[in-house]
C-alpha cells in the first residue's frame, strides 16, 4: 500500500485522492491501511492530504483528518501545510475546511510567522478577501509581517488589480468592498509598527499603487500613514506624483493633488536625472495605458492633454528647467513622441482618405440625383411631375441636405489631410475637424438613404407598394453599418475632446 506507483512516487492512495475515486472506495482504502503508511510522501513530499487539498477532495480530507489529525501539520518540501496548498490551488470550500480543522497550537503553528504570512498572501491571491480579513482579524501579526524578498500581505493585495476586474458587476461589488475592507484593516494593525517599520511597509504598497493606478489603495494608506504622500523611491528617488505621472495613474494623480497646495514642493523635488515633475509628464505613456485608447491619434492627444495639465499645475518658472541631458520637459516630450506623433499622423490620413472617397462619392450621387429629378418634369410647364407630392418634398429635403453634409465633410477631411501635423494640432484641431467630418458623413449618409427610399416611394408607391418594405428595410444597412463601425470612434473622439475629462481642479 505504501508503494510507489509512477514517476512522482505517489502510492496508490495519492494517485486513488488526485483522481476522485469514489469516496467509499477511498474509506475502505484508507481504514485497511496503518496510520504510518497515511503519512507516506510523494516526491515533492506531499501526503495524502496535501493532495487532498490541491484538488480540493474534501471528502477524502475529512477522512484523513479524522483518522490522522497530524497530517494536517506535515509540511511538503516548500514548507507547505495542507492549509497553505489549498489556498494556492484556490479551493475555497476545501481551505474553509482545513482552516476549521487547523489548530494554532500545535508544534508547528501554520498560522505564525512566515508560513502564516505565506498563508494570507496565497488567499490573497485566490482573492478570497472575506476569508484573508478573518484570518487578519484573528492573527493581526501577519499583517505586520514581510517575507525575505520584502513581501507583505498590504503588498500584495495592492498588486491584485483584477479584484477590480470581475466577470460580473454584482460580483466585482463584492469583491471590491471584501478588498477594501481588508486593506483597511492591514492599515490599521500596521499602525502599531514604529515609524520606521511602517513606512518601509507603506512604502512598497503605495508605490505600486501608484504604477497600477489603484487609487483606492492609495487613499487608505495616506489615510492611515499621511507622511507617505512625501515617499520618495530609494533608487531613482522619485516622488508618489512622479511614479503617477510617468505612469498615467489619473486617479492617483488626482488623490495627491487634492491633498494639498503642494505645488513648491512637487515642482522643486527632482529624481537623480534632475528630472523634475513635467519631465515626467513628457515622457510617452506605458504600452499597456496608451492601448486602451483607440487610435494613434487618440493616443496622441491623450499625451498632449497630460502634458499640458501637469504644466498647468507645476510653478511657471519650472516648466523651463533643464534636466542632466540639458533638455527641456518640452524637448523630452518632442523626443519621447516622435514615434507616436508620426502614427498619428499617419491614422489620420488613412482615415481621412476612406471617408474622403465616401463623401465625394455621395457629393456626386446626390448632385446627379437633384438634377435628373425622380419622375422627369412636366412638358407643358417644365415643373417636376411629382411636385405636389409628398414624396417630392422629402425626397428634394433629403438630397439637400445630404448634398451639403458631404460636401461639408469632403472639406473637412481633404483640411486634415493637408495639415501641417504640428504637436499642438492632435489637442484640438485636427479632432475637431475629424468629428465634425464624420459627424457630417454620417448624417449625408441616413438623408442619402431616406432621399432613396422617397424616390422608391414616388415612382412604386401607387401601384406596388410591397417593394418599400424591403427596400425600406435595405437602406438601413448602410446606416446601421456606419453607426457599429465608425459612430463608437465618432463618440470617443467628441468625449476626449469635450468630455468633462480625467482631471480634477486643483486646490
Amino acid at each position: 500500500m505504501t508503494a510507489s506507483i509512477d514517476l512522482m512516487e505517489a502510492t496508490a492512495l495519492h494517485t486513488a485522492i488526485r483522481a476522485g475515486k469514489p469516496i467509499h472506495f477511498v474509506e475502505k482504502f484508507i481504514a485497511a491501511m496503518p496510520d504510518d503508511s497515511l503519512a507516506v510522501k510523494d516526491v515533492i513530499e506531499d501526503t495524502a492530504l496535501s493532495v487532498a487539498a490541491a484538488v480540493g477532495n474534501i471528502a477524502a480530507a475529512t477522512i484523513l483528518v479524522e483518522r490522522m489529525p497530524d497530517l494536517l501539520y506535515i509540511p511538503n518540501f516548500v514548507g507547505n501545510f495542507p492549509v497553505q496548498i489549498a489556498a494556492l490551488y484556490a479551493q475555497r470550500d476545501m481551505l474553509k475546511y482545513l482552516i476549521s480543522v487547523t489548530k494554532d497550537d500545535f508544534g508547528q503553528n501554520p498560522y505564525a510567522g512566515s508560513a502564516g504570512l505565506i498563508l494570507l498572501i496565497h488567499v490573497i491571491d485566490a482573492e478570497f478577501f472575506d476569508i484573508a480579513i478573518e484570518l487578519v482579524e484573528k492573527y493581526p501579526d501577519l499583517a505586520r509581517l514581510k517575507l525575505p524578498d520584502g513581501t507583505s500581505a498590504l503588498k500584495k493585495i495592492t498588486t491584485k488589480k483584477s479584484f477590480c476586474i470581475i466577470k460580473s458587476i454584482k460580483e466585482k461589488s463584492m469583491l471590491k468592498q471584501q478588498a477594501l475592507k481588508l486593506v483597511k484593516r492591514l492599515c490599521k494593525e500596521i499602525e502599531l509598527l514604529s515609524f520606521a517599520e511602517a513606512n518601509e511597509i507603506y512604502l512598497d504598497a503605495m508605490l505600486i499603487a501608484a504604477q497600477l493606478g489603484i487609487h483606492e489603495v492609495a487613499e487608505e494608506i495616506i489615510e492611515a500613514f499621511p507622511s507617505s504622500i512625501y515617499f520618495v523611491t530609494p533608487d531613482s528617488r522619485q516622488l508618489l506624483i512622479h511614479v503617477a505621472v510617468e505612469n498615467r495613474s489619473e486617479h492617483v494623480y488626482n488623490l495627491i493633488c487634492q491633498m494639498g497646495d503642494h505645488k513648491y514642493f512637487h515642482s522643486d523635488v527632482r529624481d537623480i536625472n534632475r528630472n523634475n515633475l513635467l519631465h515626467f509628464a513628457g515622457k510617452r505613456a506605458p504600452s499597456h495605458k496608451l492601448n486602451e485608447i483607440s487610435g494613434a491619434a487618440l493616443q496622441m492627444q491623450h499625451e498632449i492633454q497630460w502634458y499640458k495639465e501637469v504644466e498647468s499645475y507645476v510653478l511657471p518658472n519650472y516648466r523651463e528647467k533643464l534636466n542632466f541631458y540639458n533638455q527641456t520637459p518640452k524637448m523630452v516630450f518632442t523626443e519621447e513622441h516622435k514615434t507616436l506623433k508620426e502614427d498619428a499622423e499617419k491614422w489620420m490620413k488613412d482615415t481621412s482618405n476612406s471617408c474622403t472617397i465616401a463623401a465625394a462619392l455621395i457629393v456626386t450621387v446626390m448632385f446627379a440625383a437633384a438634377i435628373t429629378i425622380p419622375g422627369g418634369n412636366d412638358s407643358v410647364n417644365g415643373y417636376p411631375i411629382f411636385s405636389m407630392n409628398g414624396g417630392f418634398i422629402v425626397f428634394a429635403i433629403s438630397d439637400a441636405i445630404s448634398l451639403f453634409t458631404s460636401t461639408t465633410s469632403l472639406l473637412m477631411f481633404l483640411a486634415i489631410l493637408t495639415s501641417r501635423y504640428a504637436e499642438e494640432d492632435f489637442l484640438y484641431v485636427l479632432p475637431n475637424r475629424l468629428i465634425i467630418g464624420l459627424g457630417t458623413l454620417f448624417l449625408s449618409i441616413t438623408f442619402m438613404m431616406v432621399a432613396f427610399g422617397a424616390t422608391l416611394y414616388l415612382v412604386f408607391g401607387r401601384k406596388q407598394a410591397w417593394v418599400l418594405i424591403p427596400a425600406a428595410v435595405l437602406a438601413c444597412l448602410p446606416v446601421t453599418s456606419f453607426v457599429l463601425l465608425q459612430f463608437p470612434l465618432l463618440v470617443e473622439l467628441i468625449y476626449s475632446t469635450y468630455g468633462p475629462g480625467i482631471f480634477k481642479k486643483h486646490r
